[in-house]
């Protein structure tokens, strides 16, 4: 039934999203669809949700509807997270066709095809409720396979190799809609990178919900270690980058066996939230600012300038001046290269959308100002510090800027370089080739 029909997808949210998106997009072919813009005419829109936020929600919300604007007769399909959390309100939303729960999404192809060939037939069934009945996802204990062997950027892929959450932060909603934790097998995740690697994937980024517990669910002794290591014996990968790690995760052991591989970028976003403790034991994190610097001061002590990242979260409730000074003052000191600040969001459902003295916007946007002034202050003295050197660049693609073409790539720190297309006779030929250039900022 879906052969010749355009199917638009819009991705929201994480690495992990995009990554289910791209599958269901293979699936999607392999019944003879025809993938189009979102921004198009097509016959199926599948929108992909993020709940994150309550920004994440209205911004689900917005594209479901734009959807059906762009075709009023159009299906749409919704799923992912925001699905997940709000599935009983969304099922009374008649610009929603169908929905599809975070446990199905490698069914996408026959829901999608039976509904078609049940309102063709003119016997209309509710296919999301026949083939979807939001089970609670906690009881999932199977990873769900749903796999790629392409990509887009055909220099960099992302793995998915876990799903799912054990943590309950008191802030978070994602154990709710993504369930415990489920580890994808080793031999499957192998399968997928030569794959990728036979279709010129240079570098992978294994990503997940909550990787840094891979293997902790199965019985084998394969842990995140031991799979970066059978992934760095695949000849043609050149460059293996990790998604974000819990602090926990930094040991001795840890940081000896992957600085000793070469293939491991010295990159990595180790989750922080803030830099007070009392903060840290009403948000549920399981670590104190100490412990967290002792994790970054391990990577730094095996790396050169290790290009450490991290998430802050400002406004959390009760969050005092004196406690989020104390975050600031802590991630002055700590120096990392770059911050993502959020504004703490109500998730409902969570512990901490009960807490008392909720903080106004206004304090909420204040403090986020001033940790994005320093996060931009931190990356741009960071980056000035390889003013000078020789880095190797991953070269992604050709871009124009200001009148003039230019070799656009990252370097193994995840630094953004652009090298002048002027310098190279045939800089096409130069795409998915690392390359040493020296860096000008």
């Amino acid at each position: 039934m879906l052969k010749n029909k355009k199917v638009a997808t819009l991705t929201l949210g994480c690495k992990v999203n995009q990554y289910e998106t791209d599958g269901m997009v293979e699936l999607l072919e392999k019944e003879g669809a025809i993938i189009v813009p979102f921004e198009e005419y097509a016959d199926v829109y599948l929108i992909n949700t993020c709940s994150v936020t309550n920004m994440a929600d209205k911004k689900s919300r917005q594209m479901i509807h734009r959807a059906k604007r762009n075709n009023p007769n159009a299906v749409v399909v919704a799923c992912g997270c925001y699905v997940q959390a709000k599935a009983d309100e969304l099922k009374a939303d008649n610009t929603i066709d169908i929905l599809i729960s975070n446990n199905k999404k490698k069914d996408v192809a026959l829901i999608i095809s039976e509904y078609l060939r049940k309102t063709e037939c003119n016997s209309f069934a509710d296919i999301s409720k026949e083939y979807d009945s939001f089970v609670d996802i906690s009881r999932e204990y199977e990873y769900e396979r749903i796999n790629i062997t392409k990509t887009n950027n055909h220099t960099r892929a992302y793995v998915k190799i876990q799903d799912g959450c054990n943590q309950f932060c008191s802030y978070c909603i994602i154990p709710y809609v993504r369930g415990r934790i489920r580890s994808r097998s080793e031999q499957d995740i192998i399968s997928e990178i030569n794959d990728l690697a036979s279709n010129g994937v240079k570098e992978v980024v294994l990503t997940g919900i909550h990787i840094s517990s891979y293997g902790k669910d199965k019985e084998n002794g394969v842990y995140l270690k031991e799979l970066i290591e059978s992934i760095s014996k695949i000849e043609s990968i050149e460059r293996i980058r990790l998604g974000s790690l819990e602090p926990g995760i930094i040991t001795e052991d840890f940081v000896d066996s992957i600085s000793a591989n070469k293939k491991v970028c010295p990159h990595f976003h180790l989750s922080l939230q803030s830099g007070c403790d009392t903060v840290l034991k009403r948000m549920n994190r399981r670590y104190t600012s100490g412990e967290y610097l002792e994790k970054c001061d391990m990577l730094r002590k095996a790396y050169d300038r290790p290009a450490l990242t991290t998430d802050v979260i400002v406004g959390f409730p009760g969050e005092t001046d004196e406690e989020f000074n104390e975050t600031l003052e802590f991630l002055t000191r700590l120096n990392l290269y770059e911050m993502h600040i959020f504004k703490y969001s109500p998730r409902e459902g969570t512990v901490a959308a009960k807490m008392p003295n909720q903080i106004s916007p206004d304090v909420k946007n204040s403090r986020s100002d001033t940790l994005i002034e320093l996060s931009e202050n931190n990356k741009r003295r960071y980056e000035e510090s390889f003013v000078g050197e020789e880095l190797l660049v991953l070269v992604e693609e050709i871009i124009e800027k200001d009148n003039k073409l230019f070799l656009k790539g990252h370097t193994e720190r995840y630094i953004d370089v652009l090298i002048p297309a002027e310098g190279y006779r045939k800089p096409e030929e130069y795409i998915n080739r690392i390359i040493s250039v020296v860096y000008k900022g």
